[in-house]
């Protein structure tokens, strides 16, 4: 091994890291644990929840815990004055994971060694803000993380390391555990190369590439009109937010956890219960059923599907719907 290849792993490298939710937490965590010297953390601002409580990023709680400078920027491209305390710190390279702001030029050409990201997908496929939910939505069984340099283009930087990851089955919360370890470990992996010159860059093929949009409140609406698997892949997707939801009776409902029943037609309108059981009931689709096991109604606890039909009175007939 060369002298330069122990410096690196000793932390001779200064590194600018910037994220902000757990997936990017755990890639920091393995910096930090490989003797990296992180002189800057750069998080987005912190967030009003229920009661005006300020929730702090994953990123932003580590970086506390390990006595980080941390930095919080509204627009990192406006922020000149962070900005210039980054070209202070001259930093070898600057790692980005799940940031949720584009960087501009005067950032990507600061770092020697450039700006590398740890983007959730397999590239160039589901460039852009939800890979992982995207990965899920369009029923992959394969998914992965691509270590990439930055450019001004979303996504569209050269690959420099994958690794490909079994999702099949799995939703947002177990897919992004999955992706958040693989992706932290391809980032220590992957530096060193990047360091010694070693690296091999390869051009993303445009005729692959596809996108996953950012989220919104109103994507996880369903009137139930799309086929049962497809409802079942945003119950898993939209899991952490925004969920799969529909109304009863005015009512909110959330859904957690349900089955896809392909094989079984639609004995009702979309949004109708078809049958009720012990621990679940059946909701006719465009194309097939949902078996529901588990929701929560608006104002309640998350449930099991008997004590929310024993709570409801729900029987067949009964219909879900969206409002006007």
């Amino acid at each position: 091994m060369s002298d330069n290849r122990e410096n690196v792993s000793n932390g001779g490298l200064r590194i600018v890291f910037m994220g902000t939710p757990e997936f990017a937490a755990c890639s920091l965590k393995a910096l930090i644990d490989a003797g990296y010297e992180i002189p800057l953390v750069i998080t987005q601002p912190d967030r009003k929840g229920n009661r005006n409580k300020m929730i702090l990023s994953a990123v932003k709680q580590l970086a506390l815990d390990a006595g980080l400078e941390i930095a919080q920027p509204v627009r990192i491209r406006r922020d000149a004055e962070l900005i210039a305390r980054i070209r202070e710190i001259a930093p070898d390279m600057i790692v980005v994971a799940s940031f949720g702001q584009i960087l501009p030029r005067s950032v990507l050409d600061i770092p020697r060694l450039g700006c590398i990201n740890v983007h959730g997908s397999l590239l160039p496929m589901l460039r852009g803000a939800s890979p992982m939910q995207g990965a899920i939505l369009a029923g992959h069984d394969e998914s992965g993380v691509t270590i990439m340099r930055m450019e001004e283009g979303l996504d569209t930087g050269d690959m420099i390391s994958k690794v490909a990851c079994d999702i099949r089955g799995k939703d947002i919360t177990e897919v992004g555990t999955i992706l958040a370890e693989a992706g932290a470990a391809l980032l220590t992996e992957t530096i060193p190369h990047i360091a010694d010159g070693t690296a091999v860059y390869e051009k993303q093929d445009e005729s692959l590439s596809s996108y996953a949009k950012m989220i919104n409140k109103k994507d996880g609406m369903t009137d139930f009109s799309e086929p049962a698997d497809v409802i079942e892949r945003k119950i898993r997707a939209y899991l952490d937010w925004p969920t799969c939801y529909s109304y009863l009776d005015g009512l909110q409902v959330k859904f957690f956890r349900a089955d896809a029943l392909m094989d079984e037609q639609p004995d009702g309108e979309p949004g109708t219960v078809s049958a009720t059981g012990k621990n679940f009931y059946t909701i006719n689709c465009g194309e097939g059923k949902l078996r529901v096991y588990e929701q929560q109604l608006q104002g309640k606890k998350r449930m099991g599907a008997g004590d929310f039909m024993r709570g409801h009175q729900l029987r067949p007939g009964d219909r879900f719907t969206v409002p006007e």
